[in-house]
């Protein structure tokens, strides 16, 4: 896959992995409330193995989303964030944007993602709460950080 990359006066969206500010994601993804205690190993390994969509404002990185998808009909948006100093900026919506405007994720059947708290934004893309919730699983290990458990 080509890196994709939008420009918007001094920001910039790219997937890049080269860019990644790993020191950034972590600090971030360790303290929010979906991936508390999170090891740098498995944001690592988990950037390795989804695309990534970078913010940065120059050469510093200020935010940050991953899809796990399997680019035929599936994507799943995670760990979507904009670092204090940069919100209010309009960065969080065009991060959105920018991921499903992005040509290599069109035609998907089914975008899923959870959050407690940013509903709103995403109702502005089309996601919605689940029609059926009764039809889908899953095997959930909230404080799988937090245990020891995870490797």
């Amino acid at each position: 896959m080509d890196i994709f990359q939008v420009q918007r006066g001094e920001y910039e969206i790219t997937t890049d992995k080269g860019r990644l500010d790993f020191n950034v994601i972590h600090d971030i993804l360790s303290q929010s409330y979906w991936s508390s205690g999170i090891p740098m190993d498995t944001v690592k390994k988990a950037a390795q193995n989804a695309v990534t969509f970078g913010i940065y404002h120059g050469k510093q990185q200020v935010g940050y989303a991953r899809v796990v998808t399997d680019y035929a009909t599936f994507a799943y948006l995670a760990d979507v964030f904009v670092v204090e100093s940069e919100r209010g900026n309009g960065l969080s919506k065009w991060l959105v944007e920018s991921i499903l405007d992005a040509p290599f994720l069109q035609g998907l059947r089914r975008w899923m993602l959870a959050t407690r708290d940013a509903h709103g934004l995403y109702q502005q893309y089309g996601f919605t709460p689940l029609e059926n919730p009764d039809i889908f699983m899953q095997i959930n290990h909230p404080d799988i950080y937090n245990t020891g458990k995870n490797n």
